[in-house]
């Protein structure tokens, strides 16, 4: 009997032989992914603080330390903009370099964490908690569109009125898109089958959403405590000599001929130029009724907000005759609200981006702040003011310069109030060395930071969360963004300059 015999080794089998064993493979080495700062970014930011303070001339109007603090601001603005790490965080790693540099004291360096406007943004952000965690904010928006909401276009007025409506009571247009309009936009563009990322996006949602992120810009520009940025402009108005009586009512008269006239424009407008497939909406009264119905009547939190929001808004109008600083007035009505347990104080610490803003917010005031004490600013001003003098430009004519690169500049920010942070000041102390009138040019500059918002698809908070939402294609986002800034441009030019002539501003 034979043998079986063993099959034949191909040149894929192992050798029999143990001492034929094959090499000991090398361990290769695995580096952690890196987890840091964005290198390039990072990398960018810092060369132009580094070439700005050693590569560029030091003029000898302005002292080594304040040239270098002017370096470092450059390089926190140029991080925001680059994003090498999150805005809080690249902002105290900015801070940190101020203060191991004896660019700054520490004291100097966190003086502005007790600014009065800091605070009033960081309690405004808990007035949106109250609205959104109530309901009373959806309410609201639910009854506008039950009101008109029966074709397209009255659809989005009805959405744009009662945005207008809050405004005031919830500073916060990010906390407004984002809570609020957002959700409801989405409802009603899905119950007409439109859905995002797709060719059923233009039936009604994509021209929902871009009314109502270009209507939110005469929104917040409307009332002083509409935006957090309209406060902060106040402030480093006030900052620079430029004082503004009564500023609640003296903001809104000044502003309530061309915002309301660009709010009833812009949806039209909108309608012509990026129409919606759908220009019926009989359902979208009915789901607003269904949704009302749904909450049932107005529950004692609703209640509670509303008289508490009544309340404050009317000390912030009366505040100045009475002796009440807003930020006080702000406190107030926090207080009530964790008395009567609308909010609690987990509520408050849940919000994030309250305490970001606080962070970020704070370093950047602090430095714009400095930077106007060392007379940086002033340097900056009477540059610029001797150079458009120089060319006989009368001062409608450098006004109408500096408010077009202010406005247009925004394409390299991703923050409204950043923005204000970063240049605010530094535009309105050219304006006055321009011999623009003060209050004038200030209110112009603080008009310009709202109506901005749409730009782009980064401007700002709103814009940013209403095109997550996917029913706008970028390129209409920019189309459409440069359309409404022109046209709202020239109704503040022809309508604004108007009605600011007839109040007395210039």
């Amino acid at each position: 009997m034979s043998t079986p015999k063993s099959p034949l080794p191909t040149h894929n089998s192992p050798p029999s032989s143990p001492n034929h064993s094959p090499p000991p493979s090398r361990p290769r080495r695995c580096f952690p992914p890196w987890k840091g700062a964005k290198l390039i970014p990072l990398a960018i930011s810092v060369a132009i603080g580094l070439i700005f303070r050693f590569a560029v001339p030091k003029p000898h109007k302005v002292t080594t330390n304040a040239w270098q603090l002017l370096a470092i601001f450059l390089a926190t603005i140029s991080g925001l903009v680059l994003g090498p790490l999150p805005v809080g965080a690249w902002a105290f790693l900015c801070l940190t370099v101020t203060v191991v540099t004896k660019t700054l004291t520490f004291a100097a360096a966190f003086a502005a964490f007790t600014n009065e406007v800091i605070w009033l943004i960081v309690v405004s952000f808990f007035f949106s908690r109250g609205f959104i965690k109530t309901g009373l904010g959806d309410r609201i928006a639910l009854c506008f569109v039950s009101w008109l909401g029966k074709n397209t276009l009255g659809l989005s007025y009805g959405l744009a009125l009662s945005e207008a409506a809050i405004s005031p009571a919830i500073p916060s247009t990010t906390a407004r898109a984002g809570g609020i309009f957002l959700p409801i936009i989405k409802s009603l563009a899905v119950t007409a089958d439109s859905h995002p990322k797709n060719d059923s996006s233009r039936k009604l949602g994509a021209y929902l959403i871009q009314s109502q992120l270009q209507c939110s810009s005469s929104s917040s520009a409307l009332f002083l405590t509409a935006a957090a940025q309209n406060l902060l402009c106040v402030k480093l108005a006030e900052g620079l000599g430029v004082q503004v009586s009564s500023k609640w009512l003296t903001w809104l008269k000044a502003s309530c001929i061309p915002a309301v006239i660009s709010l009833l424009v812009t949806p039209v407008v909108l309608y012509k130029i990026f129409p919606p497939e759908m220009k019926d909406t009989p359902d979208a009264p009915l789901m607003a009724r269904r949704r009302l119905q749904q909450m049932g009547p107005m529950k004692s939190d609703e209640w509670v907000m509303t008289i508490v929001m009544l309340v404050t808004v009317g000390l912030w109008i009366a505040g100045e005759a009475i002796g009440l600083a807003s930020v006080i007035t702000a406190m107030l009505g926090l207080t009530l609200l964790l008395t009567f347990g609308i909010l609690d104080w987990n509520d408050c610490l849940s919000e994030k981006s309250a305490w970001d803003t606080l962070a970020w917010f704070g370093v950047l005031i602090g430095m714009a702040s400095q930077l106007t004490t060392l007379g940086v600013v002033a340097w900056m001003s009477n540059a610029v003011g001797n150079f458009l003098e120089s060319l006989s430009l009368h001062w409608f004519g450098a006004f109408c310069i500096l408010q077009a690169a202010y406005f247009f500049i925004h394409y390299l920010f991703a923050s409204q109030t950043g923005h204000v942070a970063a240049l605010y000041s530094a535009f309105l102390a050219m304006c006055l060395a321009a011999k623009v009138p003060g209050l004038f040019a200030a209110l112009a500059l603080g008009y310009n930071t709202n109506l901005f918002g749409g730009l782009t698809h980064y401007s700002s908070g709103q814009a940013a969360v209403y095109y997550g939402a996917g029913y706008v294609e970028l390129r209409d986002v920019f189309k459409l963004g440069i359309i409404i800034a022109i046209m709202n441009i020239v109704i503040w030019a022809v309508a604004g300059a108007g009605w600011w002539k007839v109040l007395g501003l210039y």
